[in-house]
């Protein structure tokens, strides 16, 4: 339920910072069905991008809201940080309209990869980012900011990784360009140990509006 991925505190690779962030097996999940998974043709491997140029890079501003027309998502965004055990602090339970960013890192239209995450469910039914296995390539995400501009991201992909196998350098590793990360929980669910994995969609600035 807690969208953390695998890990758990930041590490350093060469000269850049990944955030290794620590995925928290709730043991909730529904009573009735699962969300939706990504599928093969939805998957996308490291840097890849999608036909759509890249915008320039944006200044920092505060991110306030997450929209995805797509899936019919537009959510309040918190900032959060890391706990004590170096583990991202998900956004709370109870609000099941909630997003976060990680204000630790990049901002949403910066350079770098700017991290989302959400819950995916609670006890009682689905959470903000309960469809994000359905997003397709070629969807937009929309951030919209302090500075009264949207950063518009195109998706370049998604996929699920098992807890076991996280590839971190390449949900977290630095790059060039602006890009997003938008994280929940995924890939099968077990009483015992909650959700196996993450979902994490992939996506770059395509453009900015004012």
């Amino acid at each position: 339920m807690a969208a953390e991925p695998t890990g758990s505190r930041p590490r350093r690779l060469g000269a850049a910072v990944l955030l290794v962030l620590g995925l928290a097996l709730i043991s909730h999940g529904l009573p009735a069905g699962a969300p939706p998974q990504p599928i093969a043709a939805d998957s996308v491997d490291g840097a890849a991008l999608a036909d759509i140029p890249g915008a320039p890079a944006m200044p920092a501003a505060t991110p306030e809201r997450i929209r995805i027309p797509s899936i019919g998502i537009d959510a309040p965004l918190t900032g959060l940080g890391l706990g004590p055990d170096g583990r991202l602090t998900p956004p709370p339970e109870d609000r099941t309209d909630l997003a976060g960013w990680y204000a630790g890192g990049p901002a949403p239209g910066t350079t770098g990869p700017a991290i989302i995450a959400g819950h995916v469910d609670n006890a009682h039914g689905p959470s903000v980012f309960y469809g994000l296995g359905s997003v397709q390539p070629g969807a937009t995400v929309d951030i919209v900011r302090s500075d009264h501009r949207t950063a518009v991201f195109t998706v370049d992909g998604v996929e699920v990784y098992p807890a076991t196998a996280f590839p971190d350098r390449v949900v977290y590793g630095r790059t060039s360009n602006p890009e997003l990360r938008v994280i929940t929980c995924g890939g099968g669910y077990t009483k015992a140990t909650g959700y196996l994995g993450n979902v994490v969609v992939f996506a770059h600035l395509t453009s900015s509006d004012s």
